[in-house]
């Protein structure tokens, strides 16, 4: 069929087209050196910011499927000690990146435009007890779960899914995981999506 002019309409894009596409890579062994690489950088650039600091996600989970990207979570006496050094995280290619969420700072590192590293900055006070730590122990405990928790990324993804549909289609096995994980220490179900 062809418009005016005789050219053909241009299709009008789908809701989809232009955003980008949730990736699951196998497990890669080297994710694990990955993260201690960006740990020790981190120390090394910014001595005694961090309290501690750990790796965290999906692909700190030996076996387990994933989005390449390395998250690692820290923590900081206040959330206020990090931003008189975003300039020195902006070196290490740790940019800041809204969240929407009051208890947490987020830093975002991309090669080409594609995520590899993100930066959890929480305080110390809430370290202990936070979900995305306690939900890595689970799976690294629980394969049979970690496996469960593989096959529907992987069927999310195969069923075509945008990365904000992706998180969304996640949380209820997430939630379910993370209360067990919780319920095992003694500690009372949270969301898992912290609130803005």
């Amino acid at each position: 069929m062809r418009g005016v002019g005789g050219k053909r309409p241009r299709r009008a894009p789908t809701p989809s087209e232009g955003v980008p596409r949730v990736h699951i890579a196998d497990y890669d062994p080297s994710w694990p050196q990955q993260a201690a690489a960006a740990i020790d950088a981190l120390r090394a650039a910014l001595p005694g910011l961090f309290v501690e600091i750990e790796h965290i996600g999906s692909t700190a989970v030996p076996g387990l499927a994933a989005k390449p990207v390395i998250d690692l979570m820290a923590a900081v006496h206040d959330l206020a000690h990090a931003a008189p050094h975003e300039g020195t995280l902006a070196d290490l290619g740790f940019r800041p990146h809204d969240n929407g969420m009051t208890d947490r700072l987020l830093y975002v590192r991309a090669v080409d435009g594609v995520r590899s590293h993100i930066l959890h900055v929480v305080t110390l006070e809430s370290w202990p007890t936070r979900n995305q730590r306690l939900f890595r122990d689970y799976l690294r405990a629980h394969p049979a779960d970690a496996l469960r928790y593989a096959q529907l990324k992987r069927s999310i993804v195969a069923a075509g899914t945008g990365p904000g549909e992706y998180a969304r289609a996640k949380t209820a096995l997430v939630q379910e995981l993370t209360d067990r994980a919780r319920s095992q220490l003694g500690l009372p179900p949270v969301p898992v999506w912290e609130k803005p």
